[in-house]
């Protein structure tokens, strides 16, 4: 069903109501749904540390988005020395902002295994969203991270998350996070 591209209240038309001809189809409204896709969703990982969950998502990118993966694997383990990127819930956001990079990228990742990851929680982690920006857009870039933490945040999202077990299940959650707040 298509829907009108206006995110605007309803409004009073003294006319017929617009034609499906008139109505577009919309870019989805949760700019990490926009971006992860079914094949960018990982799950099974066997990982036995953080370090190794980053060499295996470092690979995975290269092959899967042409990046190199010792760059990748760098700027994550960078990041993530100033700071756990783990929430809490058994959920972490690794994240980075790397040079070269034309365009925002994000992958889902489950591991076999929870991780110890430093959250604040101290609960080991085994969903990772990782999300890895072009250098210069750093708007952009906590536009993900708050959009991320905005739905990780929800205990039904999480929930339904967890009941995923196919990529198009987990790509489904992303896509339909933010019309349950």
């Amino acid at each position: 069903m298509l829907r009108p591209c206006s995110t605007a209240l309803p409004t009073y038309h003294f006319a017929p109501p617009p034609s499906a001809a008139a109505q577009c189809r919309c870019e989805p409204r949760n700019p990490i749904a926009a971006i992860l896709r079914p094949a960018d969703v990982l799950l099974g990982v066997d990982a036995s540390t953080k370090e190794h969950a980053f060499e295996y998502i470092a690979r995975f990118i290269e092959q899967r988005h042409g990046f190199p993966a010792a760059s990748v694997h760098a700027r994550l383990s960078e990041r993530e020395k100033i700071g756990s990127t783990g929430l809490g819930f058994g959920i972490a956001i690794p994240h980075a902002r790397i040079r070269g990079l034309s365009r925002p990228i994000a992958t889902f990742v489950r591991t076999k295994l929870a991780l110890p990851f430093d959250a604040p929680d101290d609960k080991p982690v085994s969903d990772m969203l990782v999300l890895l920006v072009p250098q210069e857009v750093a708007d952009e870039h906590l536009q993900l991270l708050a959009t991320a933490a905005l739905m990780f945040s929800n205990r039904g999202f999480r929930e339904t998350l967890r009941a995923s077990s196919d990529a198009v299940s987990v790509h489904a959650a992303f896509a339909g996070a933010l019309e349950q707040q």
